[in-house]
């Protein structure tokens, strides 16, 4: 985006020249319009979107965040907005709804129509979080006992209607899925050929499958559509690739922000108002504050050791800080395993002796370096202590680090929520407690 031209419309904006502003946006694409709006503030926002055409505005307005979404609906007529409601997908209309106060979304929900109503309050059925929330229920359904061309002819009436074409579940008589057909296999093969020769078995999930798993799926199977039925095989929606794309960002986003202790934004940073950036970051301040308090208490027990020998004090910053990223890049690995299912809870005992043996050999090689570094320094019995301590303190980090992500997922906790701030906590006041019982050991303290 040309900085020069968004600094041109923002100053066309403060003197109120809409007509210039209106010839500046026109000449982005639509990508960079709405790279715009999401860096505008709320008001500014709402005058930027009216200058657009109604097709721009349309695409312009299905692309941005729910929350933008939610923000640019309360700044427009009434007409606008049942407008903008009812050309989105069931889906996305769901997402919407939950953003918007109870009294607005049942209002927006009575001006829909009949159909759309059904679709949307069909999708809004279902839990939050699970894949029947973010399924959509607008997909071409084609009958086993079709021919090849009558399943043609049923995809081109309803071409303009569905979410996608390029993979076609095909149903029973009891409206049951018994298979899958590509648009590619029924373009490619003679119309007079029963559609139940060209089927192939299709990958489903239940209604009910949390979204981020089903969505895993999708991704690993490599689906254009993976289909979703309920308890008893029916077909109720499917859930597209590039809605399993936005899921799976989503679910990247929580744990990068969280395992970094703070709060998913769910919004673009720049469009983000300041107060929310700090509600998403203080929480876990004040926790991890909380917990230091329990170092602290660790150096007032050992303070006499500290006074008899003042230069193991220089050490502490090293030890705790190296014991902290230890423990959490064993975490990271671990909750991205267990994201991905490569590790699940049962595999508990695989991984603590995996991340000894980790946690052991990088404890050698920095213990090795603490040695002879503060060896030559500060004499070798202080460095005996430094490096014995690197090697303990690796040892207990990487094990524990790799363990509480999965205590966390036997809990039913976030991992990246649960498994950062407690081995902050937890190796910086064991790390302490190891390094002075060495130092009084090695040293006769």
């Amino acid at each position: 985006m040309d900085t020069s031209l968004r600094d041109r419309i923002r100053a066309g904006l403060r003197q109120h020249d809409l007509e210039e502003v209106r010839d500046r946006v026109l000449q982005w694409d639509l990508a960079e319009q709405v790279e715009l709006l999401e860096r505008l503030s709320a008001p500014e926002r709402a005058v930027v979107y009216r200058l657009l055409p109604r097709e721009a505005a349309f695409q312009a307005f299905g692309r941005l965040d729910t929350p933008l979404q939610s923000e640019l609906l309360t700044a427009l007529q009434s007409e606008e907005v049942s407008g903008l409601v009812a050309e989105l997908d069931p889906d996305d209309r769901v997402r919407l709804l939950d953003e918007l106060p109870v009294t607005v979304a049942r209002t927006l929900l009575v001006d829909l129509s009949p159909e759309e109503q059904d679709a949307t309050g069909l999708v809004m059925g279902y839990p939050p979080g699970s894949v029947g929330r973010r399924m959509s229920p607008e997909f071409v359904a084609l009958d086993r006992a079709m021919t090849v061309e009558q399943a043609r002819a049923a995809v081109l009436e309803r071409i303009h209607d569905a979410e996608t074409v390029y993979a076609l579940p095909v149903l029973d008589g009891q409206q049951r899925l018994c298979g899958i057909v590509g648009l590619r296999r029924l373009l490619a093969t003679d119309g007079s050929a029963p559609l139940g020769q060209i089927l192939r078995e299709a990958v489903t999930v239940e209604a009910h499958t949390p979204a981020e798993e089903a969505a895993r799926r999708c991704a690993e199977e490599k689906l254009l559509a993976l289909p979703v039925v309920d308890g008893t095989d029916r077909l109720v929606g499917i859930l597209t690739f590039d809605d399993a794309l936005d899921v799976l960002e989503e679910a990247e986003s929580e744990d990068v922000a969280r395992s970094g202790g703070a709060e998913p934004l769910r919004r673009p940073y720049l469009s983000t108002p300041v107060r929310a950036i700090v509600r998403s970051r203080v929480v876990w301040l004040l926790v991890l504050a909380v917990g230091a308090t329990l170092t602290v208490r660790v150096l007032e027990v050992f303070e006499a050791t500290l006074e008899q020998m003042v230069v193991l004090s220089v050490f502490i910053p090293l030890l705790i800080g190296t014991g902290g990223n230890t423990g959490n890049q064993a975490a990271t690995t671990v909750t991205r395993a267990v994201a991905l299912g490569d590790v699940r809870v049962r595999d508990v005992g695989r991984v603590a002796f995996r991340e000894v043996r980790v946690g052991a050999l990088l404890g050698a090689a920095l213990g090795t370096a603490g040695l002879l570094g503060v060896g030559l320094l500060y004499g070798w019995a202080v460095g005996a202590v430094i490096g014995l301590t690197l090697l303990s303190v690796c040892v207990l980090a990487a094990t524990v680090g790799g363990v509480m992500p999965l205590v966390a997922r036997a809990l039913k906790v976030d991992p990246a929520v649960f498994s950062n701030p407690f081995i902050t906590t937890f190796v910086d006041a064991s790390g302490l407690v190891v390094y002075f019982l060495i130092a009084t050991a090695v040293l006769g303290l």
